[in-house]
């Protein structure tokens, strides 16, 4: 009996660990990583007009230009500004 409650303790152990686990994947990577996923889609799909272009967001040390403000449009028609990495 004392090696049935031995394998059951480890079976539970392993499935609290399991649980442990993917709570803090879902809970803490997860969102961070779909978050970036989210934001390098739309600004491949952002519209960024050459006034913008113009206007970037310019490194203060080294004077390169770092990030553009683009206008993103979703499918339902909304327009939103996004801040997209300048790829020159």
């Amino acid at each position: 009996m004392k090696e049935a409650t031995s394998e059951l303790n480890a079976t539970v152990v392993v499935v609290l660990a399991i649980g442990a686990l993917s709570a803090f994947f879902f809970g803490v990577i997860w969102p961070i990583f779909k978050g970036n996923l989210n934001s390098k889609t739309k600004c491949s799909d952002a519209i960024c007009s050459n006034e913008a272009i113009k206007n970037c967001k310019k490194d203060p040390n080294t004077g390169v230009c770092e990030y553009v403000e683009c206008t993103y449009t979703d499918k339902d028609k909304h327009e939103f500004q996004v801040r997209c990495p300048y790829k020159g």
